[in-house]
């Protein structure tokens, strides 16, 4: 690299960086009344609110009325994860009650479709609860029953510093079935209340299908069949990845830099089927959610490092999208054709990756035009992604929730936003 090349990319990657410490988090805060929280869905999925954003003009329907307000040949891409029964709890002989939540599998696999048809033996990253009442020496050791066969499950530490935590069970039972038998459906905290056992249900999409997340992609939770059966009617088109949700979806943002804040990695999945989708509608791809978005920008990141020859590893970090100059990077269609190749190469059907991509004011979008999702918290990362989406719009978008009484955050009501460039 030539000396005036590389004192190039150090004042690109330094416009960028100063461009992204200049986001001050005090900016993306509103003010969210406690009442103003859904607590519980609506009876009928489908009879939220839906705004819809769209050159700078705001207008309000219902979700049923999603259909018409879409073009025909629009591809919508859905995650179609399932929520779990993470959260368990144990109690130990003095009374102590220690709460595990799992977070990610580690051994034998860390492929999370995988981790759930493991038998015998697992070890997880855990968020644990009341820690310091479980020391690394003690065992948590309880008994379940599972179509009618008692099991005894035991717990302890794998790694004391990590979380990693070690489960083993008796009989010939795989790992579903005991956190099925175990656990139960971890809401989010904002939720401020206990797990019913319609949640089971309501907090789940209807076309939710791989088990492994810890939060549903609430976006899809709108959606029934009635619904989808509309969209065919009008030639909206339908395709899946998976991208298992994490509960650092919850975590706020703490730090003065935005570009400080950690970013959980989550685990995604595409098919060659969905890539082809892609190819297919590039320039009418509508992501069901905020987790869809970041798993298909991910994805075209994926692209640029095979298309630059970088790595065949589908890991990317936070900030990778950001130092580019555009004349460094390919085209959409040429990120996806380069997938295709790889795919092709390894004889794969599927691809399963991992991404941690931090979405702020100044990313340039690759793949999506508008984007299905409710309304989120304030201060966080997802408010952060609304805003590069929409520009400041995003708080003519948040007042006029507000003043007409939208209900927020997981069980809340719906928006379609389309992109501002």
């Amino acid at each position: 690299m030539k000396e005036g090349e590389a004192a190039g990319e150090i004042n690109l990657a330094n416009n960028w960086l100063k461009a992204a410490e200049a986001i001050r988090l005090e900016n993306y805060v509103y003010d969210l009344p406690e009442e103003r929280i859904a607590k519980y869905p609506l009876e009928k999925r489908d009879q939220s609110k839906l705004m819809i954003y769209k050159a700078g003009e705001i207008t309000h329907k219902r979700f049923t009325a999603l259909p018409e307000n879409l073009p025909s040949k629009t591809l919508l891409v859905f995650n179609d994860t399932k929520v779990i029964p993470a959260r368990a709890y144990f109690k130990k002989e003095t009374g102590a009650v220690i709460e595990i939540l799992l977070l990610h599998p580690e051994l034998p696999t860390r492929v999370i479709n995988d981790a759930m048809l493991v038998k015998h033996s697992c070890v997880w990253e855990c968020m644990i609860g009341n820690k310091k009442r479980w020391k690394l020496a003690d065992q948590l050791i309880t008994e379940i029953e599972i179509n009618g066969q008692k099991v005894s499950l035991s717990v302890n530490y794998e790694d004391y510093d990590r979380n990693l935590v070690r489960l083993n069970w008796s009989g010939d039972f795989v790992f579903l079935d005991i956190v099925k038998a175990l656990g139960e459906i971890p809401l989010p905290p904002y939720l401020n209340r206990d797990t019913e056992a319609r949640d089971s249900e309501t907090y789940q999409t209807v076309y939710a299908h791989h088990d492994g997340a810890v939060a549903a992609p609430t976006a899809g939770l709108h959606f029934t069949q009635d619904i989808f059966g509309k969209l065919e009617s009008k030639g909206v088109k339908r395709s899946f990845l998976t991208l298992h949700v994490g509960a650092g979806t919850f975590q706020p943002i703490k730090v003065t830099s935005v570009t400080e804040h950690r970013m959980h990695s989550e685990q995604v999945v595409f098919s060659k089927q969905l890539i082809n989708d892609l190819l297919e509608n590039l320039g009418m791809i509508i992501p069901v959610g905020t987790t869809s978005l970041r798993s298909l920008e991910s994805l075209y990141w994926f692209g640029v490092k095979l298309f630059h020859q970088e790595t065949t590893e589908f890991f990317i970090e936070k900030l990778y999208p950001y130092p580019f100059e555009e004349s460094e990077l390919p085209s959409a269609g040429e990120a996806l054709e380069a997938i295709l190749i790889f795919m092709k190469d390894q004889n794969l059907d599927h691809i399963v990756g991992e991404t941690e991509i931090f979405i702020f004011p100044g990313y340039k979008f690759r793949l999506c035009q508008a984007i299905i999702t409710n309304y989120h918290q304030p201060g966080s990362t997802l408010i952060l992604l609304v805003a590069a989406f929409t520009g400041q719009d995003w708080k003519r978008i948040y007042a006029e929730a507000l003043k007409n009484d939208y209900r927020f955050l997981s069980y809340g009501d719906s928006s379609l936003l389309w992109r501002k460039d």
